[in-house]
């Protein structure tokens, strides 16, 4: 069951009532979709077509998505809302030639189309959605692959909505996340099902960093990042979302074995590193205000375990 417990800053106001949530069709925007509903927020979706919502949510307004900016403009204008969280995006970590359209145009086309439908409705304020590997090498910008050169771009368009119509928005920096009934390719998935079924998995060296932040705390952080900017000067503001605890990937694999008291059959060095691996996760930005992650590694690995008929 989710936690509904909202950080924020300002706990004598109530939130904004009204909340356009795109990508909610995904993992952690459908999380943020369900959190909001609980806490009594008014929550609009916007879905591409041939997409849904992970469960039955009868009070979630959904709005669908053809592709035409007018149409996007009538949607804003339909939900009304106080603040526009930003999730949906394309994830391509080693693009090919024919991933460069789809990530331009979920990623920059779509995100752009969403400021403008913005700009004409008078909302202004606007939680975005960032990547840690828009870090390289822990620098200000230097984009590990085009999926986060697209994110830094669509940042740069941000810019001339916040200098010339006055946005204030909110960019949340993700390392990584995780958490129950996640059917993403990811780690804690991979481990899990290599744990249960004593498959070997192929790792790289085990020498990056990662940095793994529990779905209800990286749900917490979107809300607090909507709770600053409703007293926020217009301008771009970028909070890290982090669990302050990174490990080596190699120290990850045993820590799960600890909690899981399951082996994991895994073969270093069988797979490279990636070109342009993020050997250290980006240490800059500071968290949004009155945020701190709450579940633990540990914790977090339990509740990740699958059923056991899964």
């Amino acid at each position: 069951m989710p936690n509904l417990f909202v950080q924020s800053t300002n706990v004598n106001e109530a939130p904004p009532r009204r909340a356009l949530v795109t990508g909610a069709s995904g993992y952690v925007g459908s999380h943020l979709a369900r959190r909001l509903l609980a806490a009594g927020w008014k929550v609009h979706v916007l879905l591409r077509a041939g997409s849904s919502f992970p469960a039955p949510a009868p009070a979630l307004t959904v709005h669908r998505f053809e592709g035409a900016t007018e149409d996007l403009v009538r949607i804003v204008q339909q939900a009304a809302p106080d603040v526009v969280f930003h999730l949906a995006a394309v994830f391509v970590a080693e693009h090919r030639p024919q991933d460069v359209a789809p990530l331009v145009q979920a990623n920059l086309l779509f995100a752009t189309q969403l400021a403008e439908a913005m700009r004409v409705a008078g909302v202004r304020k606007l939680v975005n959605t960032g990547t840690a590997w828009q870090h390289y090498g822990d620098r200000d910008y230097d984009p590990v692959n085009l999926y986060a050169a697209t994110k830094q771009a669509f940042e740069a368009i941000l810019a001339y909505y916040v200098n010339a119509h006055a946005f204030r928005v909110a960019t949340l920096v993700l390392f990584d996340t995780y958490g129950p009934g996640d059917v993403r390719p990811k780690l804690m998935t991979a481990l899990w099902r290599a744990a249960r079924s004593g498959e070997r998995l192929a790792m790289s060296s085990g020498r990056q960093l990662l940095d793994l932040v529990y779905v209800d705390d990286v749900v917490d952080a979107y809300i607090a990042a909507a709770d600053a900017l409703r007293t926020a000067a217009p301008g771009q503001l970028h909070y890290r979302v982090s669990s302050g605890a990174p490990l080596r990937l190699t120290e990850l694999v045993a820590a799960f074995e600890a909690v899981a008291g399951l082996p994991i059959a895994a073969d270093w060095g069988a797979r490279p590193d990636r070109p342009r691996e993020m050997l250290l996760p980006w240490t800059g930005g500071a968290p949004p205000p009155g945020w701190q992650p709450r579940i633990a590694l540990a914790d977090g690995i339990r509740r990740s375990a699958p059923p056991a008929d899964a």
